[in-house]
């Protein structure tokens, strides 16, 4: 039985855009047995992916060398007797790990400079892998071997039983159809679409008959207490009571879900749910929600897409512009064609 241990990327979306790779890795090794190195909060999702054996939580905060404590791990590790790493993220970091358990494959783009501690080094083509989907996938490939033309969609199920246990336990219904916002973005503000943007589209979809659900974390919160504020005292503010395993349950109910360029979006879109994906100062060209069901919203502004975590003009009009009526026509279409 091969053993493979996948270094997972930081953030939940790129964690769900790994998925594809993960099948990949299972078709060209049915029996093999795939451990995920993650941070903690990816941990729900993963465990989630039936391409998944065991999840290993990896403590390192974001930029924290600690080499002695990433010399333990690997040490730890080494029990394990992996055959094969797969170090996604492109840091020298990332790649310590299955270097100190000695793992006799260890894959991986060159990154920074990681020629040694990686001895299938690889380098990325950029142009030819747009996508970061697409470039996860190739590494489940054997060294010069071309990536599949279609790359299936990241896919997630929940069952009924999962998603009836989560409305019970926030006194949920589906009594009427429902709208989910995800107002949050970790990355920064300039992700963001405006909260009194979304507080009048929830008025908008109220006065059609949807419930409507803010879901996100709880660094969200604030932004969705706003929102109700805003003119709907009757949405529900669920940001920061659910964990990750309760909000995908959650968007498997949805019937519309508004996103910013986020983990939840990434989910959305492997739960297969009509969505608009609303994008600023990111692109879609590189992470695009991942389903026929998606719908991205963007403003074609010659400074964007910035790539920033604030906007550097100042004006926020990727984002300013892309007004709630407009939106909302989007919306309603994709309800329209549900009834």
């Amino acid at each position: 039985m091969q053993k493979i241990l996948v270094v997972a990327p930081s953030w939940v979306g790129d964690c769900m855009l790994m998925q594809p790779m993960l099948l990949r890795l299972k078709q060209r090794f049915p029996d093999c047995r795939i451990d995920v190195l993650a941070p903690p909060w990816t941990v729900l999702l993963l465990k989630q992916m039936p391409e998944v054996n065991e999840v290993i939580v990896n403590p390192f905060p974001h930029g924290a060398l600690q080499l002695l404590a990433r010399y333990r791990l690997g040490k730890q590790l080494q029990a394990s007797h992996y055959d094969a790493a797969y170090v996604l993220p492109n840091s020298l970091k990332s790649a310590l790990v299955p270097f100190f358990a000695n793992i006799p494959q260890r894959i991986g783009f060159t990154g920074e400079m990681r020629y040694g501690l990686l001895n299938d080094a690889r380098k990325l083509d950029k142009e030819k892998l747009p996508l970061m989907v697409e470039r996860f996938a190739q590494l489940a490939e054997a060294t010069c071997d071309e990536i599949a033309d279609a790359i299936p969609h990241p896919h997630l199920i929940v069952s009924d039983e999962a998603r009836q246990q989560v409305l019970r336990k926030l006194d949920l219904t589906l009594d009427q159809p429902v709208a989910i916002f995800c107002p949050g973005a970790e990355y920064g503000p300039a992700k963001r679409w405006p909260v009194q943007y979304y507080a009048e589209l929830a008025q908008q979809l109220r006065a059609q008959g949807y419930a409507v659900w803010l879901i996100g974390s709880p660094k969200d919160k604030e932004v969705a207490e706003k929102i109700v504020s805003l003119g709907n005292p009757s949405v529900r503010n669920l940001c920061g009571s659910t964990d990750l395993s309760d909000a995908i349950a959650l968007l498997s109910c949805a019937n519309l879900v508004v996103s910013n360029d986020s983990g939840l979006m990434h989910i959305a879109a492997a739960l297969d749910r009509p969505m608009l994906a609303i994008f600023g100062s990111s692109s879609p060209q590189f992470t695009p929600p991942l389903s026929d069901q998606a719908q991205v919203l963007k403003l074609d502004l010659p400074c964007s897409p910035c790539f920033k975590r604030e906007c550097p003009l100042g004006h926020f009009n990727c984002m300013m512009q892309l007004t709630p009526s407009e939106v909302g026509k989007h919306a309603i279409a994709i309800l329209e064609k549900q009834k």
